[in-house]
């Protein structure tokens, strides 16, 4: 078979920007058996994988460690992670360390720019979810769209923040060009119950706005929803004095809101330090998760190394 110049040219550029270009997807099944629960099947491509389930807590909650070797997402990059939870499972989900969506490349002529990163948490009757990457930076100059879809029972429970942080500020390294994008979507039988997107570009001057996020480059979102567990608007609202306490106790109270929308309590910090905000949430979780779970918040070993 003789291949033209012109279409030796256009492959040999395809083949260069696969090359550059990650599409990886890790999806992951977990069901309960007698044993307690267990990670039942795994299915890879690219560089992203788990080692295996660790249970510190015992049998009953599994620990998985997201791995992701390039430590980051560069343009082109598709990462896609599927997480289904049979019923009554018990997952943490953490990261070993922090994301990164690097600088997007500017020569559009060797591939988009674009960085994605979607993940779904699918839950059956009575199956839970903490859902707690370590932080997410986004580099000066990146074009990054991370997505975050939870599927509920009403019978399930999640618990899950996400943290972001533009640019390297101590590093004198500001977010001054490029695009964020996190999106937040929650469905509890089929219906949404909470949307929530916030885009970032030198367009909307979002990053700079007193009704944005004021020049704080850390920003960060904790959703617990728990529909069968949180039925009285009288026990929400005590757990929800209780949390404004806490934070009143570390003095941060210029830094996070607590909101209780028809049961659904949404958690945001906006500041200036990802350790920070972190800390604060764990505390958090910390008195959340006897409540509604019914087990005392032990923190993952990882994410003292």
């Amino acid at each position: 078979m003789i291949i033209k110049k012109s279409n030796k040219a256009k492959l040999d550029n395809s083949l260069k920007t696969e090359l550059r270009e990650w599409k990886a997807k890790l999806a992951l099944t977990f069901a309960r058996d007698a044993y307690g629960t267990q990670l039942k099947k795994t299915s890879r491509q690219g560089p992203l994988s788990v080692q295996k389930a660790f249970y510190p807590e015992g049998q009953e909650c599994a620990h998985i460690y997201l791995l992701h070797p390039p430590a980051g997402i560069v343009s082109g990059d598709e990462l896609t992670v599927e997480i289904y939870l049979q019923e009554k499972s018990h997952v943490l989900v953490t990261t070993p360390g922090a994301n990164r969506f690097y600088r997007a490349r500017e020569d559009a002529s060797i591939g988009h720019s674009k960085q994605t990163q979607i993940t779904s948490l699918l839950l059956d009757d009575e199956a839970v979810v903490e859902n707690f990457p370590q932080e997410t930076i986004v580099y000066e100059g990146a074009d990054g769209f991370n997505t975050v879809d939870i599927h509920l029972k009403k019978t399930s429970i999640y618990l899950g923040w996400d943290i972001s942080c533009l640019g390297l500020p101590r590093s004198n390294q500001h977010f001054k060009q490029g695009q964020y994008t996190q999106l937040n979507r929650l469905y509890c039988d089929n219906t949404l119950i909470y949307h929530d997107r916030i885009e970032i570009s030198p367009q909307n001057k979002l990053l700079h706005h007193i009704a944005g996020l004021a020049s704080k480059p850390v920003f960060g979102t904790f959703l617990v929803y728990a529909p069968s567990q949180l039925t009285l608007i009288k026990d929400r609202k005590l757990m929800v004095e209780a949390l404004r306490k806490i934070i009143d106790d570390e003095n941060a109270q210029q830094l996070i809101s607590i909101t209780d929308i028809k049961g659904l309590f949404v958690i945001r910090y906006l500041g200036e330090q990802a350790h920070q905000c972190k800390k604060l949430f764990i505390k958090l979780w910390q008195y959340l998760r006897p409540l509604i779970i019914q087990a005392s918040g032990i923190e993952p070993r990882i994410w003292h190394t």
